[in-house]
């Protein structure tokens, strides 16, 4: 991957940081068992703050605007299942 800029190591870490902070997060809401919405969002908010810093802080070669998109799509993703499991969580399998 040098025509980005970026080693194959770096480019595999990049893709796995967001992964072990949305486990972590799992990890710690089913320790003190919060509600399934709130682990939803929190998680939501570490998809796009990883985002951000891939698209905006990054520097210009090194950056990945297109991994920073899927992360917020994955965000909306996890703020909609947010909604729908605060209001019926009964019906949320998350």
């Amino acid at each position: 991957m040098t025509h980005t800029g970026v080693d194959v190591v770096d480019f595999l870490f990049y893709t796995i940081y967001p992964v072990i902070g949305i486990f972590l997060i799992e990890t710690i809401s089913r320790i003190i068992k919060s509600p399934k919405w709130i682990k939803l969002w929190i998680q939501a908010v570490v998809a796009i703050g990883f985002g951000i810093y891939y698209w905006f802080v990054l520097p210009e070669p090194k950056n990945f605007p297109l991994t920073a998109l899927v992360l917020f799509a994955l965000a909306i993703a996890l703020i909609y299942q947010g909604r729908r499991a605060k209001i019926s969580p009964d019906k949320s399998p998350y």
